[in-house]
């Protein structure tokens, strides 16, 4: 028993009034220590002494405190607080805030908080006027805020706080302190004046006289429940919940149960899915026990199965789930003993990873995983932020089973980056990109030549109807005017000038927005005018005069126009000619070919090619030619293109989520230099390509990652060079990311010899996603660095015996395992391995069922295998009786581990005691063995007729003398008539040699034959003897009399008078009894209502019920139910009360 609490009192003040408190002091009252000052004792004259600040006694500073009996103060478990609520001060009638701070990033569901004053006081339930809780959540930070507020603090707010976070599985806790300064006013409910007074006053009278010690424990145990408040008050107990815990201890005393030699624990925990096991050991093996669940008794069932085995009894729960957590007691009679289940639930994990994707802009998004149980909760997040759903219907989420899908309508360029789902169990992340769209061109604007005050319309069709553009004159973008007219319809737009001026001139350009790309064309105004030149000047080009020389190279893209405009000047207007090829053979063009287009005006010769390819490039020489003279100028002409695809890529290696690939440039990079390579790969069953890089990689030979292990993949190429991307090369042959397996485990010497040695090992334990192909082995010697195959290609088993070894060398040895991606890493023994046979004592293990005497029948074949060991293999000897064995009958076969005795056809003979010894030098081991071969017994002797009376006669026999090796189980005694000659038996197995035979006929002949028996069967021979049945007296049968069993109708169980409410059918029942059955007829009032439809009449197993359908009022009465049959009849009857149905007022 801890030692008692003694009651101290000190005085308070010092040398001061102790009846006037100072207005200005300090009070710090903690509430989890002391009672509310509303719950003292109303007067001040029951407290004679109120403990001081100073003096306060706690608990836990008496020598007997017990440790668990401590205030409740949880240490941070997790960190969930970013800020913790700090300790604070305030004066009397003034505000304070207390702020706490929770980050909810890794959180999969909000946070809930607790706030508490002292130990275990809920501030929830008093929020008001002067105390209120707030919450704030900050979206983009994720953030939670909780904020205490006191409003006009009391000193009774003052004490010990505490503020609790939690959040599934984690939690955290953080204390805090409240101090009020100011002095005590009057109007304070619960520490009023009077009150403090009393406090005053009795620290003074604690000076001028010194109470004896008294024990505290023992005021406890004699005092009554509803005054441990007071007492702890009266005495400073700052622990009362604490003290009334070991005070129940104390009084308790510890009684051993009769019943429960060993009862459950407290608590037990088991995971979701897995089979738990409860046990108890009973005093009384015979006793019953009763399993209940929350109260209830739990029913024998597939998951629930009850097992008996001494004086233990089990309950087996199959398959937890969340249902099973809850409270389970065994009862045994009176008494009972019960404990908690915990069910944890086990983390939710990701089976299914996310993948990554490549769309359009604007094109639908589904990214999708698969969880390992049904309902779980997840959370998506994009580039660590978390998505939720928005008013603009962005971001949806999906639930289907184990599935979940995030879906994005409509993907923009923002939508780029990293997308993650979590679990509290796991996560998986995927990337999405998102490409604009090619923009085709389905009608390029063309050249115009235009009359002054004509129109001019320049109109081009793209694929696109949303897309807008821009149309510039000579690079200064075109406004809309009373001349100029810009519209857009559908995909086309088109640029319309009125009233076409000089100044209209010039180069047009359309430029789409958002794309690197352009659509031009020139605009020449046509002006008609004659002049009269009475001068002739000589045609000049004028190739120089945009700062190009004469022989200048000009660059088109295959596919695009190529337009060449000449300057020109002459007079009068020359004549143009242009030509292609060398000037040995020269090529005048004309406009026959659709695709070209040779056009003159004054000052300008052009020449175009539409769509130009690879055969249009060369030489081209323009020719122009007045009566002044003649000028040329030759242009050299190139046409670039796309590179041509790349040959179809290898693959060189895989690895676990990665392969390297190889490829070969291009045969033609399309007359400009490859600048790199763009790669992409595909799911063999899948159709959807995915681009893995975006800038062009400069290499041949490139390392593909972030693949799925035992997933299908191939792999294709595009070349890239200044002009764009080419086509797509083949796909590679298809491949499995697949990572070696790792080492084998537990590999081991098993025998040993001069040359040879046997070792074994076990599987890897990761095998990922590729079969085994086998194992390598390989040894050396000591010392040495040169691995030698043990043997040409793999093994699939897990042992291999390595012969042609050297004698005496110490050598290592080490197995590989391969799959498809090639040799795992090695596993070798632990120490080298010396090549020399160990000496091994012999052994012989001889099998269970020959350590007692083996039998066989006749004929039957005899094979003893009986393993041994012993090294260097032992000579083996056989022998039996202590003779050697004949080689005729017996063959011995001999191997390392064992040695087999084989008899094909057993005979008598061979029955006896076989001896097997094996001797390694002067060392051996014997053991024997006893064999046994039975047969079929010899028939009995000598059957003979000892005596008979009546209907009986009496059997004797002998023995036969041949018991077939084997004991004689028993008899068969058989007899016949001999007029039928058919056999009956009379005994089976009979163990003795004389028996009686009854039931024979007088005066007919019978023959009796007796058979032996043994563990084989039934001799093969029978005794027979003859025997004649002499006449005598004519049996005359007894004659008896027939019993009745006829009984008069009694009813067993009578109609009980009933009340019942009008509009719901009544039965009525009874029960009778009677031989013959009763014919049953019911009566109400005396009337018969065999016949009547609202009645029916049931009886079943001698249970009679008239149902009476929706009665009314009118069917109340005296109900009769008669039985009669030819014995008699019998009569029972009850009253019928019919009540009208109440109605609520």
């Amino acid at each position: 028993m801890p030692e008692p609490v003694k009651k101290t009192e000190e005085a308070q003040g010092g040398a001061g009034d102790p009846a006037a408190p100072d207005p200005a002091a300090t009070y710090t009252v903690a509430p989890a220590e002391a009672p509310a000052p509303a719950e003292a004792p109303a007067s001040a004259d029951t407290t004679p002494a109120a403990p001081q600040p100073g003096a306060n006694i706690q608990a836990h500073d008496t020598p007997g405190f017990d440790e668990s009996q401590a205030p409740d103060t949880k240490t941070d478990l997790t960190g969930l607080f970013t800020e913790k609520p700090q300790s604070g001060e305030v004066t009397v009638g003034e505000n304070i805030n207390f702020v706490a701070k929770v980050n909810a990033a890794s959180l999969l569901k909000k946070p809930t908080i607790k706030w508490f004053k002292g130990k275990w006081m809920d501030l929830a339930s008093k929020s008001g006027k002067n105390l209120q809780l707030k919450e704030l959540y900050d979206r983009n930070s994720k953030v939670y805020t909780f904020e205490m507020q006191i409003i006009e603090a009391k000193p009774s707010f003052a004490g010990a706080y505490r503020c609790e976070v939690s959040s599934r599985d984690k939690f955290d806790s953080c204390n805090f302190d409240l101090t009020v300064h100011g002095g005590l006013m009057a109007s304070d409910s619960g520490l009023s004046c009077p009150l403090v007074s009393s406090f005053c006053a009795s620290a003074s009278k604690s000076q001028v006289k010194s109470e004896p010690d008294e024990d505290v424990w023992e005021i406890l145990q004699k005092a009554k429940a509803s005054e441990y408040e007071k007492i702890a008050f009266q005495y400073g107990i700052t622990d009362l919940r604490g003290m009334l815990k070991r005070l129940k201890k104390m009084k308790k005393e510890e009684k051993k149960s009769e019943v429960f030699l060993k009862k459950l624990d407290p608590a037990y925990q088991v995971e979701k899915g897995h089979k738990m096991k409860l046990c108890i050991e009973v005093a009384n093996e015979d006793v019953d026990v009763k399993w209940l669940k929350n109260g209830q008794e739990i029913q024998s069932t597939g998951r629930y199965i009850f097992e008996s085995v001494g004086n233990k009894r089990y309950l087996t729960i199959n398959h937890c789930s969340l249902s099973d957590d809850a409270t389970y007691t065994c009862v045994v009679g009176d008494e009972k003993c019960t404990t908690e289940l915990f069910v944890k639930e086990p983390p939710v994990t990701i089976t299914s990873n996310l993948e990554d994707q490549m769309v359009m802009k604007g094109e639908r998004v589904e990214l999708e995983c698969e969880v390992s149980e049904e309902g779980a909760t997840v959370k998506w997040e994009k580039d660590g932020v978390e998505l939720t759903r928005d008013e603009s219907f962005k971001y949806r989420f999906k639930k289907d089973g184990r599935k979940h899908v995030l879906i994005i309508n409509e993907a923009t360029k923002e939508d780029c980056g990293h997308y993650t789902v979590k679990t509290n169990g796991g996560e998986s992340m995927a990337e999405l990109m998102v490409s604009e769209k090619e923009l085709e061109v389905y009608q390029n604007i063309a050249d115009l030549t235009v009359k002054a005050k004509d129109e001019a319309v320049f109109k081009c069709e793209v694929s696109d109807e949303t897309v807008k553009g821009i149309w510039y004159k000579n690079g200064v973008e075109v406004k809309a005017d009373a001349r100029t007219h810009i519209t857009h319809i559908g995909r086309i737009h088109k640029l319309t000038i009125d009233d076409v001026k000089p100044e209209d001139q010039g180069d047009y350009t359309f430029v789409p927005e958002g794309y690197a790309f352009n659509l031009s064309a020139k605009l020449n105004f046509l002006e008609v005018k004659i002049d009269y030149v009475p001068r002739q000047d000589p045609p000049k080009i004028h190739l120089d005069c945009m700062g190009h020389t004469a022989d200048s190279t000009i660059m088109v893209v295959a596919g695009n126009k190529l337009r060449l405009d000449v300057p020109i000047t002459g007079d009068p207007a020359p004549t143009v000619v242009w030509t292609k090829g060398e000037k040995v053979k020269l090529l005048v063009m004309t406009e026959g070919d659709g695709r070209l287009h040779v056009e003159s005006t004054k000052g300008h010769c052009i020449f175009t090619i539409e769509g130009a390819d690879k055969q249009d490039e060369g030489l081209y020489s323009v020719i122009v030619r007045n009566p002044a003279g003649e000028d040329k100028a030759d242009i050299n002409v190139k046409v670039v293109d796309a590179p041509d695809p790349p040959s179809a890529p290898r693959i060189l290696s895989v690895g676990e989520d990665s392969c390297v690939v190889q490829w070969d440039p291009p045969k033609s990079d399309g007359g400009n230099p490859v600048i790199g390579y763009v790669l992409e790969r595909k799911k063999k069953k899948s159709y959807r390509w995915m681009r893995l890089n975006f800038d062009p990689y400069t290499d041949t030979t490139y390392e593909a990652k972030r693949m799925i292990e035992g997933v299908e993949y191939e792999m294709r190429v595009y070349a890239v060079n200044a002009i764009g991307m080419s086509r797509h090369s083949a796909a590679s042959q298809s491949f499995i990311p697949v990572a070696p397996t790792s080492e084998p485990v537990g590999l081991c010497v098993d025998d040993i010899s001069d040359t040879t040695i046997s070792l074994k090992w076990r599987t890897p334990e990761h095998l990922g996603s590729s079969e085994l192909d086998g194992y390598g082995v390989e040894y050396c010697k000591e010392g040495s660095d040169e691995w030698v195959p043990a043997f040409e290609g793999l093994t699939e088993r897990t042992s291999v015996i390595i012969r042609d070894l050297p004698t005496g060398e110490k050598m290592q040895f080490r197995v590989r395992a391969y799959n498809t991606a090639g040799p795992s890493a090695p596993t070798s023994l632990a120490q080298a391995v010396t090549i020399r046979e160990i000496m091994q004592k012999p052994k012989i293990w001889i099998p269970r069922n020959l350590r007692q005497t083996l039998t066989k029948k006749v004929e039957e074949t005899i094979n003893l295998v009986i393993p041994f060991q012993g090294k260097p293999r032992p000579v083996i000897t056989w022998s039996k009786d202590g003779e050697p064995l004949n080689p005729k009958q017996v063959s011995v076969r001999n191997s390392d581990t064992d040695t087999i005795l084989f008899i094909r056809k057993s005979e008598r003979k061979d029955s006896g005691k076989y001896e097997v010894k094996l001797q390694i030098e002067n060392v051996e081991d014997t053991a024997s063995i006893s064999i046994q071969i039975v047969d079929l017994p010899g028939s009995p002797e000598k059957l003979k007729i000892m005596d008979v009376w009546g209907f009986n006669v009496a059997l004797e026999w002998k023995p036969p003398k041949d018991n077939g090796n084997c004991e004689i189980t028993g008899y068969m005694v058989q007899k016949a008539d001999k007029k039928t000659m058919e056999w009956y038996t009379v005994y089976e197995l009979y163990r003795r040699t004389n028996c009686v035979v009854a039931d024979l006929i007088m005066g007919n002949e019978y023959i009796f034959r007796i058979y032996a028996v043994n563990m084989v069967g039934l001799s093969l021979e029978p005794s027979l003897h003859l025997f004649i049945c002499s006449s005598g007296f004519e049996y005359k049968p007894p004659t008896y009399k027939e019993h009745d069993f006829s009984e008069a109708p009694k009813f067993t169980h009578p109609l009980v008078s009933r009340s019942v409410i009008a509009g719901y059918n009544a039965t009525l029942s009874c029960s009778v009894r009677g031989i013959p059955k009763p014919k049953v007829t019911w009566y109400k009032n005396k009337m018969d209502i065999s016949n009547e439809a609202k009645y029916r009449m049931f009886s079943k197993l001698g249970i009679l019920t008239l149902e009476i359908r929706k009665p009314c009022l009118f069917d109340g009465g005296v109900y009769m139910c008669k039985a009669v049959n030819a014995s008699g009849e019998d009569v029972v009857e009850c009253k019928l009360e019919i009540r009208e149905p109440q109605t609520g007022k």
